[in-house]
């Protein structure tokens, strides 16, 4: 790699040094999702950014540089989709990785053995089978906690804590954290604060407002949004980490295609009007729930009977469009998979299909069985992706479903 200061080696690699936070600060969201950080292409006038699909740039001179190296640490069209991202959040650099997992072992590269991690007891499998199955074979420690007991976590920091790692709303169960409040916790001792931003992204919540220091996405999700592209994302807040994330991202090189950069940047500019309308589906669809008499609870943060439903309206601009239920036999559970028809039994979550699955035995299905049991992630248990077709259709399927 490029030897030298931060400063020398971004006179070769275009954007190691970030962008602005406040660029394009006047627009609105969705005219930044649909215009991107560049907008159009300087050189041709293209109002899509091209696709540069090139592993190598070759240099002018001896010391001249176009900004582009290798591929690996640097492609146009995935510098477009990073920028767009970090401004987005309000960060001022952001990496675009090939998964979410990937981004999230490149955030792990920053510990070091013996480090601490406190953790949301409610989240997504795969990450609990990251940490617990993999990186605590290198050292890492970590400790699965409901972060919204203020209280339990004050009470669970170590000597040793190094990083908060939040989803909010949680998965499955739709908790929602305070992210002021823990946000101060975390500073106070000098934690670093991280945040997974996957279910209401940047459109609904923007954590790094309320203290976050680093934001996580998996992009496969509502970011993408229509099941083509497998991407993650981090997101820095601050320009004394990009040093280090260039060194991982270089050095590792599990790092997003220029194709599928593209096929992200495309979905960006329609994520606006998907979660809106994915959102009053959702919304019907927690009210039709609520009433069916084979439902015994309704998990959404739209619902104003959500404990946490206040706390959401103060941080957040939406609710998204994840509904975790619960029926009453668990007999229901196998019934309703098989009867569906126009709502997919399928994992993942956020596309413009609506996907159910059965968390028990597939989102979380690496978790600890005593974990899983403490947050009720049990055999009548399913979660709903909402998607955007027509919700008097969703719902028809789940009246059949549901018997």
């Amino acid at each position: 790699m490029i030897e030298g200061t931060l400063e020398e080696q971004a006179q070769f690699i275009e954007g190691l040094g970030g962008i602005d936070a406040s660029a394009r600060a006047d627009r609105g969201i969705t005219t930044n999702l649909v215009h991107g950080y560049c907008g159009r292409d300087e050189t041709t006038g293209a109002v899509s950014t091209p696709i540069h699909m090139s592993s190598t740039f070759a240099h002018p001179s001896f010391y001249g540089s176009t900004g582009f190296m290798y591929s690996r640490c640097g492609n146009p069209t995935r510098l477009e989709l990073e920028n767009t991202v970090a401004l987005l959040e309000g960060g001022c650099k952001a990496w675009a990785f090939a998964s979410g997992m990937s981004a999230i072992s490149g955030l792990l590269k920053l510990c070091e053995s013996g480090d601490h991690f406190l953790v949301s007891d409610d989240l997504y499998g795969g990450t609990y089978r990251l940490f617990s199955d993999f990186y605590a074979h290198y050292g890492l420690e970590f400790d699965y906690i409901d972060f919204t007991d203020l209280e339990e976590v004050r009470d669970s920091i170590r000597p040793n804590t190094r990083f908060f790692f939040v989803e909010t709303p949680t998965n499955p169960t739709m908790k929602v954290v305070d992210l002021r409040a823990v946000s101060d916790i975390a500073h106070e001792r000098s934690i670093a604060f991280v945040v997974d931003n996957t279910l209401l992204t940047p459109y609904f919540q923007r954590p790094f407002d309320f203290g976050a220091d680093i934001i996580v996405h998996s992009g496969t999700k509502y970011l993408c949004g229509h099941n083509d592209v497998t991407a993650g994302f981090i997101v820095i807040r601050d320009r004394e980490l990009i040093q280090d994330f260039f060194n991982i991202t270089m050095s590792e090189g599990a790092l997003l295609s220029p194709f599928d950069s593209w096929l992200m940047l495309r979905s960006l500019k329609t994520l606006g009007v998907r979660l809106e309308r994915q959102q009053a589906n959702a919304l019907a669809i927690a009210e039709f729930l609520k009433g069916h008499p084979h439902v015994t609870d309704v998990y959404y943060v739209g619902d104003p009977e959500h404990p946490a439903h206040e706390l959401s309206c103060a941080q957040t601009s939406g609710f998204g469009s994840m509904i975790s239920f619960r029926v009453d036999v668990a007999e229901r559970v196998l019934k309703a998979l098989e009867r569906i028809e126009v709502i997919a039994y399928a994992e993942s979550l956020g596309s413009v299909e609506s996907l159910m699955t059965f968390p028990l035995m597939q989102t979380h299905g690496a978790m600890a069985p005593e974990l899983r049991e403490k947050l009720g992630i049990d055999e009548r248990l399913l979660r709903l992706s909402v998607g955007i077709e027509d919700v008097r259709d969703l719902i028809r399927d789940l009246e059949r479903a549901l018997g």
